[in-house]
């Protein structure tokens, strides 16, 4: 599995968490850092991160991905719904949240998040 990482940078114990979760290993992990201009059109900027991950057009719609999205919400939303277009899906993406009482603050992941499958659920839920 590839790891995009537009958000902090994640560390050894991060990976293991994921790989638990995935129940596979992370083949690699593409780190982007994302600071936003926010003076400028987000959908620009999206598209110049997507661009520095490297992936090919085909990688975009075969490869097992997890997204790390980018903390500001503006954005995360943004680069999912640009993922979408290139992939064809939504990917699955990281929750991360805070280690209760860590002094200084440290963060693990929650989960992951099948956004595919959150999709499908709120479509069902339309027919109803």
């Amino acid at each position: 599995m590839l790891l995009l990482n537009f958000s902090h940078p994640l560390v050894g114990e991060h990976l293991a968490q994921i790989e638990a979760l995935a129940g596979e290993p992370v083949q690699r992990v593409i780190d982007v850092p994302s600071p936003f201009d926010h003076g400028q059109p987000f959908v620009g900027q999206i598209a110049a991160l997507v661009a520095r991950c490297g992936l090919t057009p085909a990688e975009w719609q075969t490869a097992t991905l997890v997204v790390n999205p980018p903390a500001y919400n503006f954005a995360a939303v943004t680069l999912l719904a640009y993922l979408h277009g290139l992939m064809g899906y939504f990917p699955a993406i990281l929750r991360m949240r805070p280690v209760a009482g860590s002094t200084p603050p440290r963060f693990e992941v929650a989960e992951l998040i099948n956004l595919q499958a959150a999709r499908e659920a709120g479509r069902a839920g339309r027919q109803a």
